[in-house]
């Protein structure tokens, strides 16, 4: 792949593996976290300013809002190999899951107030934020939420429940989406920061999802109070904002699950030629070559699919079909890769916790998060037939 990528990309993939390797993997044996243990805030703020201290944290951002510039391209390939090592702390050094990423072109509609009250904090990993729009009852329909902020003189008082919101659980900070004009539908969405130490938020993390990762929650606002000056990019943008990069998060996303399925295709490798049956090792059956070989092709297909999507998205092309294409194609062959890795491994496939049987439900998950796949179908079939 090294004609695909720079010498950006090469010195910082370089420090960001050797930080997995050699300090957070440690870390996590050191403190005895296995992947279901919810990590205690003041570790997570030392493996944030950490990772801004190597120049990490802000590695998935252009070169505009501070970061080093890499392409979709390289961004696609790194993004992979972090999540291909298993660590359980990978997602926290890009600041995937409550960093910078979280913010993203936001930046640029920042007023100087909230660049130093909310932004900087993060950038620097003194902060995390989250970013908070799906509701209970609203899923894949995001203009139908019901959160509300009523504006009383300089004040906006929001009420609302905010539900399954990835990094809440160790956020200072909440990009909310808010109906404050609802005769205006979509257009009367606005994005507004709150600080989750505030009277009236209730961050809920009782629940946990089905790989298990204390990384969700919901956030539950009963008429929080906060300056007007928290509005983000005017009043009624908030939908439009937040909405502009879904395109490129969703192709991103199919890196992280393309890891994933590649290291369960690497263990799956390393166990049929170690595991004994009959008299030698299990590789030798067909039926176990030909699992191996369908979760080969279909990782060969996924990870051309990106990059072709990610080369696009370079050259400046609209992602909307692409994107969508890629998130259902790839979301669905990783989990296929996943379940045959189950099978491969036999009773240590569906032993609770074994590296395998996680991937197999966090692959799970991948087929509903960022839209689903009903959704990219709906995209798709939009984006082929329009005139």
């Amino acid at each position: 792949m090294k004609h695909l990528t720079g010498p950006a990309y090469a010195d910082l993939r370089e420090r960001a593996l050797r930080y997995i390797r050699d300090e957070l993997m440690p870390l996590e044996q050191e403190l005895g976290l296995g992947p279901e243990d919810p990590a205690p805030r003041p570790v997570l703020r030392g493996i944030w300013a950490r990772s801004h201290a190597l120049g990490l944290l802000k590695g998935a951002l252009p070169e505009a809002l501070g970061g080093p510039g890499l392409t979709t391209v390289e961004l696609c390939l790194l993004k992979a190999e972090i999540a291909e090592t298993g660590a359980h702390f990978a997602m926290h050094v890009l600041g995937e899951l409550s960093g910078p990423p979280r913010i993203g072109s936001l930046l640029q509609f920042a007023t100087p107030d909230q660049l130093q009250r909310f932004f900087e904090p993060v950038m620097t990993g003194r902060k995390g934020i989250c970013f908070a729009l799906t509701e209970p009852h609203s899923g894949s329909d995001a203009a139908s939420i019901r959160t509300t902020a009523v504006r009383e003189g300089d004040e906006l008082v929001i009420t609302g429940h905010k539900h399954f919101i990835t990094g809440s659980p160790f956020a200072d900070i909440a990009i909310v989406m808010c109906v404050t004009d609802p005769a205006a539908g979509p257009k009367g969405i606005s994005a507004v920061f709150v600080e989750l130490d505030a009277p009236g938020v209730r961050v809920d993390d009782t629940y946990v999802p089905m790989s298990g990762q204390h990384i969700d929650a919901d956030i539950l606002l009963d008429r929080v109070r906060v300056p007007v000056t928290n509005v983000i990019g005017g009043f009624g943008n908030g939908l439009r904002l937040g909405m502009a990069r879904i395109n490129l998060n969703r192709l991103l996303h199919t890196a992280t699950m393309i890891g994933m399925a590649r290291r369960v295709h690497r263990l799956s490798i390393d166990h049929a030629r170690t595991r004994q049956q009959f008299g030698g090792p299990i590789a030798r059956f067909q039926a176990i070559q030909h699992m191996l070989a369908d979760m080969a092709a279909n990782l060969f297909a996924c990870e051309g699919m990106m990059l072709h999507a990610a080369a696009l998205a370079d050259a400046g092309a609209d992602l909307r079909m692409e994107a969508s294409a890629c998130k259902l194609f790839i979301s669905e062959r990783c989990f296929e890769v996943a379940d045959k890795a189950v099978q491969v491994h036999g009773n240590l496939g569906v032993t609770h916790n074994h590296p395998v049987e996680l991937a197999f439900r966090q692959l799970r998950m991948m087929r509903i998060l960022t839209g689903t796949s009903e959704i990219q179908r709906n995209t798709i079939a939009r984006e082929i037939l329009q005139d």
